[in-house]
């Protein structure tokens, strides 16, 4: 039987779209999670920006099963709020940045963790470190351009970009190489008009465009 870790990982990578979920409101933050996985993206990201995200994640894994929803805690920058969110029932944990002490903690736990890193100095400090994916922000900034120039040096770097992926470039973030993306206003915009059916919608269009993208690699 493979570890928990390791089915949460394929599970994730599998799906290829990991929410990132950034509310003015735990309740927004639940109806935003519902409808992401409505939609079939079953990697949600609970940012600590999203006021009473603790409760909101342990609401979120009363009522979905690990089998059916990956719950995730991002902007997570210390070892305390990674703590605090294991607890609250994250299967994940992302950070913004590499903080060594959040990796020791959540591989202490045999969670999987994904720091933030901009450059190939970092990135390579991340492997190093145990990060079990690399999440490449800020996005946008970045540029699809630079998977290709990392996996140059580190064909083996496992990379999820996370800022600046959309429905108009998600293929080509999968094509250059990333084994997921992390995708926040472009996915969930619909919130914010409280249309949550475009969420769900859109949610779906970005899982189809990232089997599109791996059937052509």
């Amino acid at each position: 039987m493979l570890p928990n870790r390791i089915k949460i990982l394929q599970k994730l990578i599998e799906c290829g779209v990991v929410a990132v979920v950034r509310a003015e409101s735990a309740q927004q933050a639940k109806v935003i999670a519902d409808a992401v996985k409505a939609g079939g993206v079953t990697a949600v990201e609970i940012t600590m920006t999203v006021p009473g995200a603790l409760d909101v994640m342990k609401e979120l894994a009363a009522y979905y099963s690990p089998e059916e929803m990956l719950l995730g805690a991002g902007t997570v920058l210390d070892a305390e709020t990674a703590r605090m969110a294991i607890l609250a029932g994250a299967q994940y944990v992302v950070s913004p940045h590499l903080n060594l002490e959040v990796v020791k903690l959540c591989n202490r736990y045999q969670v999987p963790v994904m720091p933030g890193a901009m450059t190939i100095k970092e990135v390579v400090e991340a492997m190093e470190a145990g990060a079990d994916v690399v999440k490449i922000f800020p996005g946008e900034v970045l540029g699809v351009g630079v998977i290709k120039a990392i996996k140059g040096p580190l064909p083996q770097a496992p990379l999820m970009p996370t800022g600046g992926v959309s429905l108009d470039n998600v293929d080509q973030w999968i094509q250059a190489g990333c084994v997921a993306v992390g995708v926040g206003s472009a996915l969930t915009k619909g919130a914010a008009k409280g249309d949550y059916a475009e969420v769900t919608e859109t949610a779906r269009a970005f899982v189809e465009k990232v089997k599109l993208a791996r059937s052509k690699k």
